[in-house]
């Protein structure tokens, strides 16, 4: 059984982005979003206006916190042989409950693709607005770079 990372969010937190769970390259650097094609944060730093590529992981989390954007996953574990959400197997979600007590102030949660988008229902009678977007995957070439960032930009609405 694979484990995911605990979320990155904080007081201020007022917009989570949600993956599905991290592929084979971020769990070996224990790192949300390490395989270097992955777009996440090419296509964030973009959107934020941040150099957030160029930075140290550590300081790309910094940054996020200090926007009021946190980081996580749907899911807490899960069987899966490579990095395809399609592959995942036996999966246990993460503890949303928890959340209003580590980010109070949060509003919106997005998701990072149509696999972690299929909790946006379920987020939404929570009471937080939701977002679902293009995935930021290797995987996901049907859109470009463009496209895709013409979509993540709502991030921000």
């Amino acid at each position: 059984m694979l484990r995911g990372f605990p979320p990155v969010v904080a007081a201020n937190t007022h917009t989570l982005i949600l993956g599905s769970f991290p592929g084979e390259a971020s769990l070996v650097a224990t790192q949300y979003y390490a395989h270097p094609r992955n777009q996440f944060w090419r296509l964030l730093g973009t959107v934020l206006d941040e150099p957030l590529p160029e930075l140290a992981y550590d300081e790309r989390l910094g940054r996020l916190l200090s926007r009021g954007i946190g980081v996580w996953d749907v899911l807490a574990a899960c069987e899966r042989e490579g990095s395809l959400d399609a592959a995942i197997r036996n999966a246990s979600p993460n503890d949303f409950a928890s959340l209003r007590a580590h980010a109070p102030k949060l509003a919106k949660v997005c998701f990072n693709g149509k696999t972690a988008g299929r909790f946006a229902a379920v987020i939404g009678e929570a009471g937080y607005a939701t977002l679902v977007l293009p995935s930021s995957s290797p995987a996901n070439a049907m859109l470009s770079f463009d496209q895709k960032l013409r979509l993540w930009r709502d991030i921000l609405t």
